[in-house]
């Protein structure tokens, strides 16, 4: 993806907050920028949930199989109440 040059004025605390941020987490504060604004506009959060709905498809009937059969949260055979005595 092409890059573009956005200029952006913000105040010094502002500022420095983003540095400090950008710092703690090892990256540049213009790194740190893109990724707020996708977060910001559901970027990473769709991505996130599109995985999680392959996910659970994709093993669907082994939840099934397990979770199924019990809808008061219990695995049958009492696999999950197990150790909560």
């Amino acid at each position: 993806m092409a890059k573009t040059q956005l200029n952006v004025r913000v105040d010094e605390d502002t500022a420095r907050a983003a540095r400090e941020r950008a710092l703690a987490r090892g990256m540049s504060v213009n790194r740190y920028i893109e990724e707020l604004v996708r977060q910001d506009t559901g970027e990473i959060g769709h991505t996130f949930v599109e995985a999680a709905a392959d996910f659970m498809k994709q093993y669907e009937p082994v939840f099934a199989e397990e979770f199924g059969a019990d809808r008061e949260g219990r695995v049958s055979g009492g696999r999950a109440s197990e150790g909560r005595r």
